[in-house]
């Protein structure tokens, strides 16, 4: 048996239907410029770029990889925000179920995720370049390529037909959220130092665990 779809209010279905109306013609209008044609190439790197499971899997074995106490606050920090991150979202799409605008026969329509609202990648992006910007600010010269990076996977989920308008900006305001939330949770070295020793099950010096 089929479950009851959802009665969705008057008001919210009239500003979803702008939305998805405003979103088509925003991205009729991005095709149009050559530069951002050539950005929906690459938008299946940019999509990899951005994805939850290689985050967080990459960033545990870059904390094993690159073993140095002076990066353990930073590598912990981010990965508690990239795990707040998929948890926030997850919730967030399990309660608006709101459908991707995309067709059945895109070459572009992977993965299990099915759900558009907010955008996972819009939030990841947002929330990675906030927390190299405030929480552990890198050189200036690294700051326009990770504004770049995040500006380029927002503009090619729409370009992929992936989100709408509302999801993107949701997501960053998301993102930034998430930024602004870990940043007053924001773990000390000694904290992070005894949970690094915890997982690997090594008695690191300085460590709250030292033996």
């Amino acid at each position: 048996m089929e479950k009851e779809k959802r009665e969705v209010p008057s008001l919210l279905r009239k500003i979803l239907a702008v939305d998805a109306y405003v979103t088509d013609e925003f991205v009729k209008k991005l095709e149009r410029i050559s530069p951002l044609r050539q950005l929906r190439v690459h938008c299946k790197l940019l999509e990899i770029s951005a994805h939850g499971i290689p985050w967080l899997a990459g960033w545990l074995a870059l904390l094993w990889i690159v073993n140095s106490k002076n990066l353990y606050q930073m590598q912990v920090n981010l990965f508690l925000g990239l795990l707040l991150d998929i948890f926030l979202i997850a919730i967030l799409k399990a309660v608006t179920r709101r459908r991707r605008p995309l067709k059945s026969d895109d070459p572009f329509a992977v993965g299990p995720d099915k759900y558009s609202f907010p955008s996972g990648h819009a939030s990841r992006t947002t929330f990675i370049t906030y927390f190299f910007i405030n929480l552990w600010p890198v050189s200036f010269v690294f700051i326009p390529p990770l504004l770049a990076w995040t500006i380029s996977v927002c503009l090619s989920r729409l370009l992929m037909r992936r989100h709408h308008l509302l999801d993107i900006l949701a997501g960053i305001a998301l993102g930034l959220l998430n930024g602004l939330l870990i940043g007053m949770m924001y773990l000390e070295a000694d904290t992070c130092l005894g949970l690094v020793s915890w997982l690997t099950d090594e008695k690191l010096e300085g460590g709250e665990f030292h033996v």
